[in-house]
């Protein structure tokens, strides 16, 4: 597995200091997200997951943490919004909110900035980077928003 992704170049140019974790992914999980916290032995409200969402009819990217769900009323909210709803997995594809090759505006839900350290992924499969939640949102240029039900 390369530990050189546009995820981690991004974050690199940007001067984030950042660490690479790769674990076992398992495309069978149930839940992605918590399948990464227990194989990194983190708690999940750490371990963040990436998706992909529409507000208004426009892409946007949502990280939140592994263990909860996003509420459709306060990401559409978070961006000014009427309603939101997610993309289809096939539509959003392997997501990393880092180094995207078409940037959308990024929201991060504001609980997650309370930890010293998070992880988000870092560009591909079963590869995390750990950094600073606050790094992470200046480095994305992302609003910090409730999002979670």
């Amino acid at each position: 597995m390369s530990k050189t992704t546009r995820a981690t170049q991004l974050l690199s140019q940007a001067g984030v200091a950042f660490t690479v974790h790769a674990y076992d992914y398992d495309p069978n999980a149930e839940r992605v997200g918590l399948q990464a916290a227990e194989a990194l032995g983190e708690a999940p409200r750490r371990v963040l997951k990436t998706l992909m969402a529409e507000v208004d009819g426009k892409p946007v990217c949502v990280v939140v943490p592994s263990d909860r769900e996003v509420s459709m009323k306060k990401l559409a909210s978070a961006f000014h919004g009427k309603s939101a709803n997610m993309m289809k997995p096939a539509d959003a594809g392997g997501i990393s909110p880092f180094g995207q090759k078409k940037t959308v505006p990024t929201a991060i839900e504001e609980a997650a900035l309370a930890e010293p350290l998070v992880y988000i992924n870092g560009g591909q499969r079963g590869l995390q980077v750990r950094l600073d939640p606050k790094h992470a949102l200046k480095a994305l240029k992302a609003v910090a928003a409730p999002l979670i039900a």
